[in-house]
């Protein structure tokens, strides 16, 4: 008995039992390394079903595919109150830098500055922090009332927050916030749908948030 025909065999036949068995030199050499489209040689699966051209994400049963205005409220508000720290610390250093300029480089002109960064940044960050609580709550508000989440939220929302933190100023100083607000939203409505006007869809990752 020929030992390699053997051997042969009986790995052929142990092959077949996973589902593959021996290949020969010649029927290795007509697969293509690249396009992953014929049969795997060694994966009793097509590849092909492997490649994936889109985008998936795995999602609750029930769950969109974007994040809704309770969820971005978080982000939000706390985003806001993180900028409006940092601008506001980078506005008091120039300020206090400027109206120290004679005091020299001392003690009190470094207390000085030290106050006027840590005030202007907390002003700054709950006054920003301010306007988005006022803005996330108007949305979710207003979403659940309407039962639809579109653009017309995102612009009432943002009138009614800029209606209601000037409302201190009378009548003038709401109608001001209001108009900055309706402009401010407005140009966010139109710069997130600026690939629809276009005639392009936006991106699978984009629709997320």
């Amino acid at each position: 008995m020929d030992n390699s025909q053997g051997s042969g065999g009986m790995k052929g036949g142990i092959g077949g039992l996973f589902g593959g068995g021996e290949y020969s030199n010649t029927e290795l050499a007509g697969v293509p390394l690249t396009g992953m489209s014929p049969l795997s040689p060694y994966l009793n699966v097509d590849p092909r079903y492997l490649v994936q051209d889109t985008e998936e994400f795995i999602l609750p049963t029930g769950a969109n595919k974007t994040r809704g205005r309770f969820e971005l409220a978080f982000f939000t508000i706390g985003g806001s109150c993180i900028i409006g720290a940092a601008f506001g610390a980078v506005n008091g250093l120039r300020v206090s830098l400027k109206e120290t300029r004679d005091l020299g480089w001392s003690k009190p002109r470094n207390v000085q500055i030290l106050n006027m960064v840590t005030r202007q940044g907390a002003s700054w960050a709950n006054s920003l922090g301010s306007v988005a609580l006022l803005y996330s709550v108007f949305g979710v508000a207003i979403e659940k009332a309407r039962g639809a989440e579109d653009d017309i939220n995102t612009v009432a929302a943002g009138t009614l927050t800029g209606m209601l933190f000037k409302s201190s100023s009378g009548l003038r100083g709401v109608a001001r916030g209001g108009l900055a607000g309706l402009a401010l939203s407005g140009a966010y409505a139109l710069y997130s749908n600026w690939d629809h006007l276009k005639g392009s869809s936006p991106s699978p990752s984009s629709r997320l948030y």
